[in-house]
């Protein structure tokens, strides 16, 4: 991953304030992972399973950390110690691949642009994009191309969405939040009542979606307006991509949620939670702050003290783990009492 421009190590150790060993006026013009990085590219070891790949590493530099002891089989020529070698590594790649800059008070010719709307002067609209009526969108923001905004969408200062992705009527997206491609905002959530004759009614769903400060929804992630009310997603959320939320629910500040989970109606998710991927959670249950949900687990009743819970459904990390050790032994419990009852028989 190289750019054109460079540094050196002697520079590079002082922007992340670490300590350079060896040949500090190498130029380094790229990043990389340990495992390919070449010369003139710098890469980092934090987790020490990747220890392997540096012996033979033909890195620039590597970024490792204090109490690392560099052996003499090792091929690269300098190095940096630091306390956070993946944070050091995080910075320097916001200096070696900027991210991509949008000129401000640009709108694509072929935009549509509704009555009553009012788009701030800075900010960008890219081609293809349709802004319904009565919107708003603030200083900075970035509709990147073939966005969709229904009416009296609201998008704080400089957010950006990317394209294709769709927000619904009423949907106010906060500050700096950033919607991923494909991303549906305010459709309409499951609600159906069932009649007397098996057929299903559409019960309206007139509530909205509400996107707090500091957000990141990934690609095709859905999140479903309210029957009444509200869905809430708070301040400084993190949603990855494929995940389902639905109507009503609320997610605490701080939480963050890995691909293909999905929340269920009317749940409240803590504030600092951490849901795996592929976690299920049903609806009309609460967790408390600071919960951890592992990957692929089912939960069916409301978490009300901090922790690690595993399984499905969920329960206490370590008590679920013991659970798991004890199945092992099944198969050998079941001949044993096979054994058992035969020898039962006999007597």
């Amino acid at each position: 991953m190289k750019k054109n421009n460079f540094k050196t190590v002697g520079e590079i150790a002082a922007l992340i304030d670490g300590i350079p060993i060896g040949d500090a006026a190498i130029s380094i013009i790229g990043v990389n992972r340990l495992e390919y990085a070449l010369e003139g590219e710098i890469t980092f070891l934090s987790n020490p399973k990747f220890k392997k790949y540096i012996s033979n590493s033909q890195a620039g530099c590597i970024i490792i950390p204090h109490d690392f002891v560099i052996e003499n089989d090792i091929q690269s020529t300098a190095f940096i110690r630091h306390e956070n070698p993946y944070a050091a590594f995080v910075k320097l790649l916001r200096v070696f691949v900027p991210e991509k800059s949008y000129p401000q008070g640009y709108i694509h010719p072929n935009v549509v642009i509704g009555d009553s709307s009012v788009i701030a002067a800075t900010a960008y609209i890219g081609a293809g994009c349709i802004v319904s009526d009565r919107c708003e969108i603030a200083d900075d923001v970035v509709l990147v191309g073939n966005v969709i905004l229904y009416d009296d969408v609201s998008i704080g200062q400089n957010s950006i969405i990317h394209a294709n992705a769709v927000c619904y009527n009423g949907t106010i997206i906060g500050k700096r939040t950033i919607i991923h491609a494909g991303a549906v905002l305010g459709a309409d959530g499951f609600g159906f009542h069932e009649a007397e004759d098996g057929k299903f009614e559409k019960i309206p769903q007139v509530g909205t979606v509400i996107i707090g400060d500091e957000c990141e929804i990934g690609a095709n992630t859905t999140i479903d307006r309210a029957f009444v009310g509200a869905t809430i997603l708070e301040n400084g959320v993190k949603v990855d991509n494929l995940v389902h939320i639905a109507h009503n629910v609320t997610i605490g500040e701080n939480t963050a949620i890995a691909a293909q989970a999905g929340v269920s109606g009317s749940t409240k998710i803590g504030a600092r939670n951490r849901i795996a991927g592929q976690v299920g959670v049903v609806g009309h249950i609460e967790t408390v702050p600071d919960v951890i949900v592992h990957a692929q687990s089912g939960v069916a009743k409301s978490i009300l003290t901090e922790g690690h819970y595993f399984g499905s459904p969920a329960k206490p990390h370590g008590e679920e783990l013991k659970i798991l050790v004890a199945l092992k032994h099944l198969p050998q419990i079941l001949r044993d009492v096979t054994e058992l009852k035969a020898i039962q028989k006999k007597e």
